[in-house]
């Protein structure tokens, strides 16, 4: 997998901007990595995308700024000479994935058919945007169409927003989302670039526990140990509870522990991914 986009799975949020003044170009870029998410989509919708593309990675050169609604190898061409880091398209555009792949850029092309994905397959991609996402049925779309697909992970954009993104990055089908509700367009043209800080902030937040999960042996009913045959089995912890409870009520968790690498340090995981509490940080062994 490309570094490039190694990276966005691990901010997890791409923001999805559309800039029509490249004078907007620097702060929102401030107002991105102050909130904890130095990365960025600048669609080419506008004649101001190319600048904007240049003025953001020059001012943030930790900053993934990449470029969206690429059409044209012209337009790969043209911002990857501004500075773009990573191309994404609509569609799924052959010639420009191939060029793409020639010369080392990182691409995310757009597909929502098992044809399109049969075809990202074809060509080596491991990653691919799923768009327009909630309009083409979300998760319950992507499981159906994608199972035959197991090498592909997938970036939903379109109708991402607060109250459904967790569910997504939840998912081991998703390595990132694209989304506009923290950039929206009337805040730029507003300058309120203390809000999309905020907001950001807010996108960003996670929690994270660290501890140990321990295993817990109950006698069914009111046996005693002497008199059981069986026991019911639960995992728990107070980190490890904390965690769960939070995921269950919407909270985006982390739980951190080092667990045995055995069937018994698979259950354990499980229960907790069961509810939603992501365990990727966990250490095997």
């Amino acid at each position: 997998m490309n570094k490039i986009l190694e990276k966005l799975g691990q901010y997890g949020i791409v923001p999805v901007v559309v800039l029509n003044d490249s004078k907007d170009a620097e702060p929102l870029a401030d107002a991105l990595c102050e909130g904890g998410l130095a990365c960025a989509e600048v669609t080419f919708r506008t004649e101001a995308a190319a600048e904007s593309i240049r003025i953001m990675s020059e001012k943030h050169p930790e900053m993934l700024v990449g470029a969206g609604t690429v059409l044209t190898i012209e337009q790969v061409d043209e911002a990857v000479a501004a500075g773009a880091k990573f191309i994404v398209s609509p569609g799924l555009n052959p010639e420009i994935v191939k060029y793409c792949l020639e010369k080392n850029i990182a691409v995310t092309p757009g597909v929502v058919t098992p044809s399109e994905m049969a075809q990202a397959v074809e060509l080596g991609l491991p990653l691919v945007k799923f768009f327009p996402a909630e309009p083409s049925g979300g998760l319950p779309m992507i499981h159906a169409v994608a199972a035959a697909y197991t090498t592909l992970k997938f970036m939903p954009t379109g109708g991402i927003n607060p109250g459904n993104v967790r569910d997504y990055l939840k998912d081991d089908k998703i390595f990132a989302c694209g989304g506009s509700w923290m950039v929206k367009g009337n805040l730029v043209d507003a300058g309120d670039f203390d809000k999309i800080k905020e907001l950001t902030k807010e996108a960003m937040a996670k929690i994270v526990t660290l501890g140990e999960i321990m295993l817990r042996l109950s006698p069914p009913g009111y046996e005693r140990f002497l008199q059981a045959s069986s026991f019911d089995v639960q995992y728990g912890g107070a980190e490890a509870n904390v965690a769960a409870s939070l995921a269950q009520l919407g909270h985006h968790t982390t739980f951190l522990s080092k667990i045995p690498n055995n069937s018994i340090g698979d259950a354990a995981v499980a229960t907790l991914a069961r509810v939603g509490v992501d365990c990727s940080h966990i250490v095997r062994g």
